[in-house]
């Protein structure tokens, strides 16, 4: 560990479960000062403590549900009060809603929209704007291989995942003559709470070989540090290719397939048991 990393302090949001979980271990192991944000505060104090006996420098919890308009920005000001200097920023708290769309509820797909975009894009420019003052910086948005594929039953997440691509590709291009870099990691279907909390378990994008969330952590890791643009893990770089050559439309046929229900679950019942993920 060197011993500069001792006194950087990072920011993550989405950091009790899934990749924001595994994202945030490593920056303990690293012995960083941390920001963790989520929404339930026991669980966060309880990964806090992990985070702790893991080497982290320190730990601050604030819990904020960054779906509801101005607690990004309540976030953001809660550092400023602490006169907290935040090096590296990892936008890592999403949601989606399994459905057609005909049929989800609006609030609900409102308030992903809210967290998937709105607060990343708040959290994102206060933040870049101190990192420019200091001409240092690093930036994780979390993005999907949905960012490439229009996905039936999922299309408000998919949609939301391609704009935080766009997103971060036109920033990483601003910011090219800077200290500042900006990364997109692009994890397939992973093995965390997502599809429960988006009431997709069933389908086979869930069951079917989801990717390890520690795998997905170490590659995005990686590439922040290395301030490349992209974090992409090595089994979806055929997908990215083949849905860069097809139709949009071909490529939602494809991704539908995917939102589907899996063999076992075709009955409504998990005949195989396959585990379903918890938070």
């Amino acid at each position: 560990m060197k011993q500069k990393n001792r006194t950087k302090t990072v920011l993550i949001t989405g950091a009790s479960c899934g990749i924001g979980l595994e994202l945030s271990r490593l920056f303990a192991k690293d012995h960083y000062n941390m920001v963790i944000v989520a929404r339930n505060h026991g669980h966060l104090e309880q990964v806090a403590t992990g985070f702790r006996h893991l080497g982290a420098a320190s730990v601050l919890c604030i819990p904020a549900d960054l779906s509801v308009s101005g607690n990004a920005l309540a976030v953001y000001n809660e550092t400023r009060t602490r006169g907290i200097h935040i090096d590296i920023l990892v936008n890592d708290a999403g949601a989606g809603e399994h459905g057609l769309f005909a049929e989800t509820d609006l609030q609900r797909e409102l308030g992903i929209i809210q967290l998937n975009i709105a607060s990343l894009v708040v959290l994102t420019k206060l933040y870049l704007r101190e990192m420019l003052a200091r001409n240092e910086g690093k930036i994780l948005n979390l993005a999907s291989i949905a960012s490439y594929q229009p996905t039936p039953r999922l299309a408000v997440y998919a949609a939301t995942k391609a704009f935080v691509l766009s997103f971060s590709d036109a920033l990483s291009y601003e910011l090219e003559n800077t200290g500042v870099t900006i990364t997109a990691l692009i994890p397939p279907a992973t093995n965390t709470s997502f599809f429960e909390s988006a009431g997709a378990e069933h389908t086979r994008a869930a069951t079917e070989n989801p990717e390890d969330p520690s795998v997905v952590a170490d590659v995005g890791y990686e590439a922040l540090m290395a301030g490349r643009y992209h974090a992409t893990p090595p089994g979806i770089r055929r997908q990215i290719f083949m849905s860069s050559i097809m139709s949009n439309h071909a490529v939602a046929s494809r991704a539908a397939k995917l939102m589907e229900p899996a063999e076992p679950f075709k009955d409504g019942v998990n005949t195989r048991n396959i585990p379903v993920q918890k938070p």
